[in-house]
């Protein structure tokens, strides 16, 4: 076998979990085959290089194994050899997501918490006592 389809090779090298998945990928616009837009009939073969996206990374692959058969992850790996540049922007999205800021730290808005509904609650409280009096001037 000296040729596959690209959403059979991307579900064999476990990029993702279904070949639907893959060809919803595909037909994103998320994969490149050869610096051209893939369709998920695409045939790719050894040495053709593969550029897709994974969130906020671009992986870039050299395939290096046809297989139709979806393998262990060390057999996966094996079919696909990444580019030096892949690794070190993969490397640098990783340290800036473990180095960035917890999404719930920055909100602003939305539903109080049980600590801020009581704080509102014990302000209102005073400003209604003082703003009213019981006693008659």
């Amino acid at each position: 076998m000296d040729k596959l389809r690209i959403d059979k090779w991307l579900w064999a090298a476990r990029f993702y979990k279904t070949r639907s998945l893959a060809v919803e990928e595909i037909n994103k616009g998320r994969v490149r085959v050869n610096d051209q837009e893939a369709k998920p009939a695409r045939e790719i073969k050894v040495g053709d290089t593969v550029a897709l996206r994974q969130g906020p990374v671009i992986r870039t692959l050299v395939v290096r194994g046809i297989s139709s058969q979806r393998g262990s992850a060390p057999v996966a790996q094996q079919l696909y050899e990444e580019t030096e540049e892949s690794l070190r922007l993969k490397a640098l999205a990783a340290e800036q997501r473990r180095l960035g800021q917890d999404p719930a730290s920055s909100q602003e808005q939305g539903r109080p918490t049980k600590r801020d509904r009581r704080d509102i609650e014990k302000a209102q409280d005073r400003a209604w006592n003082s703003r009213w009096s019981a006693s008659s001037d």
